[in-house]
């Protein structure tokens, strides 16, 4: 890592991270209804792969087997935590879909928090996300529970992200890690999406690029650097924030309206952030806290 890396906050790096990712995920919205779900994440990912594979250029020497499991488990959660999401977006409304998926980072959080208020903090995400997304105004007789399981499913595959993205920042320098579980990745996909191929005209192959640079490149990459200095029970409650980035961008992007209850959500999930962070020692020791945090989760 870098020292002008060191420099920024890993609170800073994870907020710019979910900046990115939810107007990544506004743009595309305007292209799952041209190619598909599968097709999307076939082409951000196949994108996004080529330009970390240049950019980080990661040697395939010298790692352990350990090292090589890490990372083909960092690429299958990746991959799979994307087609699972997306496929669920078929069944249910996408606000509900965030809300059951987010279930996942929030009970690792949860199981791997050591104070008494970050439960406080995950129950208020919690209940935030809820607002947020509205999934008190759908009936539950209106739901599909083939789109709940994908969702769950989804939010499964993104605790294991947490995890193993953590892991995998250790055992690769710079972002060696995350280009190859990209790769990992997209060849979990590509079999679902490369019959789309014959539909990806300029338009949809530039809003591709767009995508992955938002969606996957930026926040990924910032996501593992950032995990390197933060636990990842930490990181789970500070994800609290991308169901309110994502009202924002909805918003700002594609024209969708906030209510009252979806302001009040992202209000409770932004104290919810202050809180985790707030009050936590400062110097070394809080440091070598937040790294042992991690060592232990991702092992």
């Amino acid at each position: 890592m870098t020292t002008s890396a060191r420099a920024v906050p890993a609170p800073l790096l994870v907020l710019v991270a979910v900046v990115s990712v939810q107007f990544g995920g506004a743009l595309a919205a305007t292209l799952v209804p041209q190619i598909g779900a599968a097709g999307s994440v076939t082409l951000r990912l196949g994108i996004a792969a080529a330009v970390l594979l240049v950019i980080a250029r990661p040697r395939l020497r010298g790692y352990s087997r350990r090292a090589w499991a890490t990372v083909v488990a960092y690429g299958l959660a990746m991959g799979l935590m994307n087609l699972s999401f997306y496929a669920s977006l078929g069944h249910l409304p996408i606000g509900v879909a965030v809300t059951v998926e987010f279930i996942g980072p929030l009970l690792l959080a949860t199981a791997l928090s050591r104070r008494p208020k970050d439960f406080l903090a995950v129950a208020a995400a919690a209940v935030g996300v809820v607002l947020i997304s509205e999934a008190l105004s759908v009936p539950l007789e209106s739901l599909e529970w083939t789109g709940l399981g994908l969702a769950a499913l989804a939010g499964a595959f993104w605790a294991a992200y947490i995890l193993t993205s953590s892991a995998a920042g250790r055992e690769f320098p710079a972002l060696d890690g995350v280009a190859l579980a990209m790769v990992v990745g997209l060849v979990i996909a590509a079999p679902f999406g490369l019959g789309t191929l014959p539909e990806w005209d300029g338009s949809v192959v530039a809003r591709g690029i767009g995508i992955a640079l938002l969606s996957s490149v930026l926040p990924y990459s910032l996501e593992l650097v950032a995990l390197r200095r933060l636990s990842p029970a930490v990181f789970g409650i500070l994800l609290s924030l991308e169901p309110a980035v994502a009202a924002l961008s909805g918003f700002l992007v594609l024209g969708q309206r906030l209510h009252g209850l979806q302001l009040l959500g992202m209000v409770l999930v932004v104290l919810a952030s202050a809180l985790v962070m707030g009050g936590r020692p400062r110097g070394p020791e809080a440091d070598t806290d937040l790294e042992e945090g991690g060592a232990r989760s991702g092992a």
